[in-house]
């Protein structure tokens, strides 16, 4: 007897926890004023992502996402739509190393 085993040798991915991820992305459009960054902190909220979003001077919106890989290619997908309201025109994501952030905060100021 072996125990239980089953003998397949195989394991289950989705048993494994997912990889931490965490990107840095620009929004460019009309995407100031149109409560973009309210939005995008309630989906990231119900996405359990961690981070920030706030308005760059230059009339982008910068948003930190940190979370499962599944998680924040949602976030990705929702900054890629944007808020009622906003239009996007473009998106420049950066990856880049997870650093621990908890919560997500709309930043004010610039």
């Amino acid at each position: 007897m072996d125990g239980g085993a089953t003998g397949t040798g195989e394991t289950t991915p989705a048993s494994a926890p997912s990889e931490r991820r965490r990107v840095r992305v620009l929004v460019r459009g009309l995407v100031q004023g149109v409560g973009f960054r309210a939005a995008a902190a309630r989906r990231a909220r119900e996405l359990r992502v961690d981070g920030w979003v706030r308005n760059l001077p230059d009339g982008r919106v910068e948003a930190v996402a940190e979370g499962s890989a599944e998680a924040v290619e949602e976030f990705l997908a929702f900054c890629r739509r944007g808020a009622a309201g906003a239009r996007v025109d473009g998106l420049l994501v950066s990856a880049e190393p997870p650093a621990g952030e908890a919560g997500f905060r709309v930043l004010t100021g610039s």
